[in-house]
């Protein structure tokens, strides 16, 4: 099992690259099953998630198609996909391909919308809480989908089509909400959807979706508005930069110090997270080719942050923010609102010497003048990036465990950051 190691002590200086971002890439290669027509996707990042949903989606008979590299592209240039879904062979997603990834759930709204019928398993339980489907489930039922469900697999079945309905989120869901989008897309009327989840990456899919031939009004506003169409056709669609890869290597730069330039980067989506870095200390600047973070070695300020939907600040960076605030000089408190059990990596930075304070969904953060290498073990994706930003500024040498989760989310983080100055490296077996 791979590991990573890091030798802290060493600033960071020159460009990292930011990838496609995968909370977009997924739902928008789920939507490929709208259509018998190809769906050309840009910038897609080489992740395992990604992998694993090609595999996923291979076994409902979608043809997926990766381009060779370009003339002039780099090692970080995404990829483009080809996905043909003109001949849906099983409209059944098993329990062994879901239970690996939450997001293949989804498949249920596209294939219930064009095949009229979708069996696909609960997706069981996960690490950083339960997630539930509920909210999945009764957008389905509001557009007149009949729900079984039945030994561990939601039965789904419209034989008559959708018809459109109005749905009222009770809690913003980023999950329900593409689940929604996707099946009002095709379903007959009008469909308003309440309470939407306001992510940039809810705007690109419904962006790819208006492409394809949907009618979406409201996207990236709380109320969405779905007029139903017969059929969707092909498209060509770039991915969106990836705005918690984007924070994450800006709190890494912010950690080791240095002048570091997230290119492709876009400010505007994560502009809450670059103003807790601004009140830290830490100097930001957009450009034309991305945003730029510097940090000259002075102290870290402590800040107070809680997470909420966007455009607040996103729970999938608390603990980065968390890691870099082990040395601020003073107090932090971090509330964690959207996920419970999202504070799995705490006791692996107080291995590295960290002083946190769990109290409920509140973390406070006492800064240490110094952080000192250890072995610890990653537990999610975002918990173990964050030991990786810790050990970038702890002294002597950390190896981190288990960095299967960082590739789910994370395309060549070392590579990236050892082109900057980081010693870091990948140890295999």
């Amino acid at each position: 099992m791979d590991r990573i190691r890091i030798y802290g002590g060493q600033r960071l200086n020159g460009t990292i690259p930011i990838s496609g971002a995968k909370n977009a890439t997924l739902p928008l290669m789920i939507a490929s099953l709208l259509t018998d027509k190809t769906l050309v996707l840009d910038n897609v990042p080489r992740l395992a998630d990604v992998n694993l949903l090609q595999r996923i989606l291979g076994n409902h008979g979608v043809d997926i198609m990766v381009s060779g590299k370009r003339s002039g592209e780099t090692q970080y240039d995404g990829q483009t996909l080809h996905i043909s879904a003109a001949n849906v062979i099983d409209t059944t997603a098993p329990y062994e391909l879901v239970s690996r990834m939450r997001a293949s759930f989804w498949v249920v709204a596209p294939l219930v919308a064009r095949m009229g019928e979708a069996k696909v398993s609960m997706p069981g339980g996960c690490a950083i809480g339960t997630r539930p489907v509920d909210l999945l489930i009764m957008a389905l039922e509001r557009l007149g989908v009949e729900i079984e469900i039945d030994r561990g697999y939601v039965i789904a079945r419209a034989k008559s089509g959708l018809k459109g309905g109005e749905i009222k989120f009770p809690k913003v869901t980023v999950g329900g909400t593409h689940t929604a989008l996707m099946a009002a897309s095709l379903a007959r009327g009008t469909t308003v959807i309440e309470n939407a989840a306001r992510e940039p990456e809810v705007t690109d899919v419904a962006d790819c979706l208006n492409k394809m031939g949907a009618k979406i009004t409201g996207a990236g506003t709380s109320r969405i508005v779905v007029e139903g169409v017969a059929k969707l056709g092909g498209a060509h669609h770039r991915v969106l930069p990836d705005r918690i890869e984007t924070g994450t290597y800006a709190m890494a730069a912010a950690m080791a110090g240095g002048d570091v330039l997230l290119e492709n980067a876009r400010s505007e989506l994560l502009q809450a997270a670059l103003d807790v870095l601004v009140r830290a200390g830490v100097e930001i600047t957009a450009t034309n080719t991305g945003v730029r973070v510097k940090r000259n070695g002075s102290g870290l300020a402590p800040v107070e942050v809680t997470t909420s939907p966007f455009p607040g600040f996103p729970t999938d960076l608390q603990a980065q923010l968390m890691a870099l605030m082990t040395r601020a000089k003073g107090t932090s408190h971090i509330t964690e609102t959207i996920f419970e059990n999202r504070f799995m990596h705490v006791q692996e930075l107080v291995r590295l010497g960290a002083h946190i304070q769990l109290d409920g969904e509140c973390a406070t953060i006492e800064g240490v003048s110094a952080l000192k290498g250890a072995p610890v073990m990653a537990t999610d994706l975002r918990a173990s990036v964050s030991l990786v930003i810790a050990a970038l500024a702890a002294e002597g040498e950390t190896i981190v465990n288990r960095v299967y989760h960082l590739d789910r989310g994370f395309e060549r983080l070392e590579d990236k950051l050892a082109a900057c100055g980081a010693a870091i490296e990948r140890l295999s077996g």
